[in-house]
């Protein structure tokens, strides 16, 4: 053990060196950082939000309300069916778990029993088991019912919770922030986390809009001020008029396209009026340009969350699968109308049961809290080590400020975000850090009391001591590893900086501080005594 092969002198020296240009970043400011050359580490360490404030939202996503809408299309379908197959009917309604619907008498059972099993056929295809989301069901009286069954009901329920959490995830990160978290709690509830946002009711707005975007043609004949007439429904603009009331567009129900179609869409600008331009996957363009050129002069409206947000007249046939969105935008109003188009309509909507802010001022105390707590810690560590092992203990103390550098290099690298409890867990690391450090010392101790010489001794104590080191900080890390998988969040936190502390703090004990015992023997040329 005190012969140290070149490539490992090599190693130490190349660790040290990478872990003081990955660290080196959190001594300047955050654009100093921003601004160095690509090819130079850059990234500081990512603070979460205890530490840099930012938002904490809690959301419950209205899964009822989305299913229920749902079932009203599935009710729109089957009326569609029986009228164009001309089978009379009543009593047609529907709930959370499916469609039901009576023949006006005996004569029109067969054929309505058949066109429901067709539709079911065409829109309740079957899972991955094989098994269809849907049955045709006999009920009292000649009751058809179009049932969903349990597992069906079960996946969608799970589904519209995975893709709202997909969706806000897509809209957070285009937001640009640092490690935010997005998480399922419960069944139907999503926890939100934005460090450092300086603008949580701009999130807010981001997060909680639907963002369904349709295209529907308008119905030129009717009068916005009286009911709808058959096929069409009364739709508010976004924009009000000069009395503050929005104006009223009578739209036809049937949606001629889709914003899921949609694959881009960017803030411009249009004879310098900010607006939205927009495009449409292959399909969406074919269909985009069929419906444009076969109602060329008439009007049609861009619907976003039940309001009419443009209702351009078609001049022209547009064949590119690209338009634009205009109206009273301002240049921030596009921005966020582009980035919620670009991440996706939401599948149902979300209300706030919790609300936080956390003020920076609060995150900078915790900070300088945890600051007093790590340079308290460090520097009764160092006291002690040089007490109890003279020069030995010093090197151990500079192997210990290289466990530093080197924790701040990895998190700053992974951009690990560094929590409270993470603070915690560096503390703890400095504490552990010179633990290996103690055992091997001590054992170096008790092979001079045995009668060894002291190249021998440290031989001996290096090579005895390994087994117990990693013995010791294996178990920890298991210990680590577990707290990481089946922890959330702050404890995740301190998992993190725990590993990434004990694996730092055995590379310098056996590696570091060895190479400078070595490198100390070597000056000395076989001392007959060691200061420790």
């Amino acid at each position: 053990m005190v012969y140290i092969p070149r490539w490992q002198i090599i190693l130490v020296l190349v660790v040290i060196a990478l872990g003081l240009a990955f660290a080196s970043p959190n001594l300047f400011g955050e654009q100093t950082a921003e601004d160095l050359p690509s090819w130079l580490p850059h990234k500081q360490l990512s603070l979460g939000l205890d530490l840099q404030g930012g938002a904490h939202l809690l959301y419950e996503v209205d899964v009822d309300k989305s299913i229920d809408e749902q079932m009203d299309a599935t009710e729109d379908a089957v009326r569609g069916v029986l009228r164009t197959a001309r089978i009379k009917y009543k009593d047609l309604d529907h709930d959370a778990t499916g469609v039901q619907v009576r023949p006006l008498d005996e004569s029109f059972e067969d054929a309505m029993r058949q066109e429901l099993r067709d539709l079911i056929a065409e829109q309740f295809v079957s899972t991955a088991f094989g098994e269809p989301t849907a049955q045709l069901v006999d009920g009292d009286d000649g009751l058809l019912r179009i049932q969903l069954s349990e597992q069906a009901i079960r996946d969608r329920y799970t589904g519209l919770v995975q893709q709202a959490i997909a969706v806000i995830g897509d809209r957070i990160n285009e937001l640009g922030t640092t490690e935010p978290t997005v998480q399922r709690q419960g069944a139907d509830r999503v926890l939100v986390q934005v460090p450092g946002v300086q603008d949580p009711e701009r999130l807010k707005d981001i997060i909680g809009k639907t963002a369904k975007m349709t295209f529907h043609l308008l119905d030129e004949n009717a009068d916005p001020n009286r009911p709808a007439p058959l096929g069409a429904r009364i739709v508010p603009s976004a924009e009000a008029s000069a009395s503050g009331q929005p104006f009223n567009y009578v739209i036809k129900k049937a949606v001629v396209l889709s914003g899921d179609r949609l694959v881009d869409a960017q803030p411009t600008f249009q004879d310098n009026q900010p607006v939205v331009s927009f495009r449409f996957d292959t399909s969406g363009g074919k269909k985009f340009a069929d419906v444009t050129t076969e109602n060329v002069g008439r009007p049609f409206a861009i619907v976003l969350d039940d309001k009419v947000i443009s209702a351009p007249v078609i001049r022209e046939p547009i064949l590119g699968g690209a338009g634009i969105i205009s109206g009273s935008f301002t240049v921030q109003e596009v921005q966020d109308l582009a980035l919620l188009l670009r991440a996706g309509a939401l599948p149902a909507d979300l209300v706030i049961l919790e609300e936080r802010t956390v003020g920076p001022s609060l995150g900078a105390d915790s900070i300088e809290a945890g600051k007093i707590a790590s340079m308290l810690g460090l520097v009764l560590v160092i006291i002690f080590m040089v007490v109890a092992y003279g020069i030995f203990g010093v090197m151990a103390d500079i192997a210990l400020a290289v466990n530093i550098i080197l924790i701040t290099a990895a998190l700053s690298a992974l951009q690990a975000t560094l929590t409270l409890p993470g603070i915690a867990g560096i503390v703890l690391t400095i504490g552990m850090a010179v633990d290996a450090n103690v055992l091997i010392f001590e054992r170096i101790r008790e092979e001079i009391r045995a009668g060894r010489t002291p190249i021998s001794a440290v031989d001996a104590g290096y090579r005895r001591a390994l087994t117990t080191i990693i013995d010791s900080n294996l178990t920890t890390l298991i210990a680590a590893l577990l707290l990481f998988s089946f922890g959330s969040g702050p404890i995740r936190g301190f998992a993190v900086t725990l590993a990434i502390g004990l694996v730092s703090s055995m590379f310098t004990a056996v590696m570091v501080t060895r190479l400078m015992v070595v490198g100390w023997l070597r000056r000395k040329r076989r001392p007959e005594a060691l200061p420790i």
